[in-house]
């Protein structure tokens, strides 16, 4: 039996992409002492002189600099309640649980579902004012040890990696305990990739991009409005204009009105509307007419 399909998902990058911040400088180095510049040039060291990959690097520096002071996952988990994001956040999830779908697409048992794929630590992320409105978080996570503390990492993600998760998505396999790899026919993934939305803002972005538009899902680049170098800008407007990786970028505002929502929100109607036609002709095309007389 065919899966329904009726679910629309939206994926968000987080760094750069739900806050202007990378989550350590917001959430850990206040409350720890670690000064953020030191600790990123070591990372640089790691990953240009030791051959790191960026994401251990980063995992590694930290548990050195925490090395007498190790807190547990719970710890960190409670240091999320510290993340800021851009403008709308997380008033959006909240708005979109009611009044995105029209009755005739709610009719139909469509909805909307938000998930966030990150380079980041999960933990901070779980602990956010985001998550109560998110159905999976995948991110970096790390082991503890016999006392609880956080000991080595137990999943890295890196950019390359995150397809891995579109996939997850798409074939409803949110528990890490199920292998993505596993066969499964496309009329019974529960989310194509046609009824996905990826949201980034850059090069790390672009497998998750390519993805994307490979197989029929949409893609939005987004810039940091308040960036003085326009770095941000620039990153989106070569990834749209040179690269042909996406078709929209906008500002990093989530508020009602503005760019980006209307984006989203006229995504999700557009695919919205193509469930119910197809439902429509589902319909019409196993409906026998009765004989007239």
């Amino acid at each position: 039996m065919a899966a329904p399909q009726n679910t629309i998902a939206i994926v968000y990058d987080y760094d750069q992409t739900l806050s202007p911040n990378y989550m350590q400088e917001e959430a850990i180095f206040p409350h720890f002492g670690i000064n953020s510049k030191s600790f990123w040039e070591r990372c640089g060291e790691l990953v240009n002189q030791g051959g790191y990959d960026n994401e251990l690097a980063y995992m590694k520096v930290m548990l050195d600099y925490l090395d007498m002071d190790r807190p547990t996952n719970q710890q960190l988990r409670e240091l999320g309640a510290k993340l800021n994001f851009y403008p709308g956040l997380p008033e959006m999830f909240a708005e979109f649980q009611s009044g995105l779908l029209t009755p005739e697409h709610e009719a139909h048992g469509i909805n909307v579902e938000h998930y966030i794929i990150s380079s980041g630590l999960k933990v901070l992320i779980e602990g956010s004012r985001l998550a109560p409105y998110v159905r999976a978080i995948f991110g970096c996570e790390f082991a503890e040890d016999a006392h609880g503390r956080i000991t080595f990492p137990r999943r890295v993600i890196s950019h390359t990696q995150k397809t891995q998760y579109l996939f997850r998505i798409n074939k409803g396999m949110l528990d890490m305990a199920q292998d993505v790899n596993d066969h499964m026919p496309a009329e019974l993934r529960p989310v194509p990739f046609q009824n996905m939305v990826y949201v980034g803002d850059g090069p790390t972005d672009v497998p998750c991009f390519t993805v994307m538009r490979r197989n029929g899902g949409q893609a939005i680049a987004v810039y940091n409005p308040e960036d003085p170098s326009r770095s941000s800008f620039r990153k989106c407007y070569q990834l749209c204009v040179h690269a042909d990786r996406v078709k929209n970028i906008a500002p990093s505002d989530f508020r009602r009105g503005s760019h980006l929502r209307l984006l989203l929100e006229e995504m999700v109607h557009e695919v919205a509307d193509r469930i119910v036609q197809r439902r429509r002709s589902d319909i019409e095309a196993g409906t026998v007419k009765a004989p007239k007389f």
